[in-house]
């Protein structure tokens, strides 16, 4: 899922647009969103220690915080051109 995002965002970066690389933002936070559930489920099943769960649901949570502004960001761009 990590990579996918990372993809994502790579991919999204070399489009024409900011529009398009929005497009791409919001794939990664799409997967993003997908990591959390599998890490959910990971701990639910008892794969992933509260430590462990708590660490990676925390990383997530904060890349998920930093396309939102990222996509917020190009956003506000878009709308002062």
């Amino acid at each position: 899922m990590v990579a996918s995002t990372r993809h994502n965002l790579v991919e999204g970066r070399r489009q024409a647009s900011d529009k398009e690389f929005a497009r791409f933002l919001r794939y990664a936070l799409n997967s993003g969103y997908e990591l959390e559930y599998h890490l959910m489920i990971a701990h639910d099943l008892a794969v992933l220690s509260e430590d462990d769960f708590s660490g990676l649901m925390s990383e997530a949570i904060e890349v998920r915080k930093m396309l939102h502004g990222l996509l917020n960001r190009i956003k506000a761009g878009a709308s002062n051109r």
